[in-house]
Parts: C-alpha cells; structure tokens; sequence
C-alpha cells in the first residue's frame, strides 16, 4: 500500500514518527514535506498530498498540522480528496466505514504520540462498508462535478 504524508512545522516531528512506523510496517510512504520545524505554510502540503491521491499515484494520505483542521481544509479542495480531521480511533474508523475518506489529517498539538499512531493504524486498517454509504460517497462526488462545472462556465 503507497501512502503520502505531509506535514507543515508543527506536525514536522510526529510526521517523522509516523512515517518511521509506516516504513516499519512495510508501507510505501511517499514523504511531500516538510523537512523541517522550520515555519512552513500548511495549504503547500495538503496540496502536494491531495494531487497524489488525485492521480491515483496513492492510496491513502496522512496529514499532520498542529490541529488537523486547515489540512483538512485544504486538502478537500482538491478534486477527489475526501479528507477527515479526526482525534480518535472510531473517528478514524467511520471516516473509512461510512465516507470512503482517502486522506487522514491529525493534529500534532492535540495528540500524543501513540494516541497519533493508533487513529493511523485504525484510518489504514478499516476497509469502507460501501452499500448504503456508497450512495452517499457518490452524491459527495456529484457536488464535486457541479462544482467543477460551475467553475468552469
């Protein structure tokens, strides 16, 4: 399973952890930055990490920022990104059971480590219900289409 990872200076270090523990489990990481506690700006990551997922060059993201919110934020922006900012475990798990979401943002100044490890564990690990869910997913992916439609009127 490939997997791209992002960070912006405050998820920097637990980016670092993260991307160890995955490299561990056998995981491709694809690491889009940052490279260090050095001020960044967050959106530059959530894109690189989002058109990964777009060109279908992965399969799953993992964003770190010191909430988890403007990854999200930013991430969803780009066509095909279902992005989720969860703080725990069964978060982690009905963003992948019920949304079909393809990128994981966490927030470095809410979680500890291992806390951190086990939603990306779980995130990773859960497989989506589909049935039901899917005509949901699907109606997301409509308003995306619309979206685009719109925008390029």
């Amino acid at each position: 399973m490939k997997i791209a990872i992002g960070a912006d200076h405050a998820g920097f270090e637990l980016k670092e952890r993260i991307k160890r523990r995955l490299t561990r489990e056998g995981y491709e990481v694809h690491d889009e930055g940052t490279d260090s506690a050095e001020s960044v700006d967050y959106p530059d990551y959530a894109r690189k990490v989002g058109e990964k997922i777009a060109q279908r060059r992965v399969d799953f993201g993992v964003l770190v920022c010191g909430s988890g919110i403007g990854m999200a934020i930013a991430a969803n922006k780009v066509p095909g990104v279902r992005a989720a900012n969860v703080s725990t475990e069964w978060e982690a798990q009905m963003s992948r059971e019920h949304n079909d979401a393809n990128v994981v943002a966490i927030g470095a100044r809410i979680l500890n480590e291992p806390a951190a490890q086990q939603i990306i564990s779980r995130f990773l690990t859960t497989a989506f219900a589909s049935g039901r869910h899917q005509r949901r997913v699907d109606k997301i992916s409509e308003i995306e289409r619309l979206e685009q439609s719109t925008v390029s009127r």
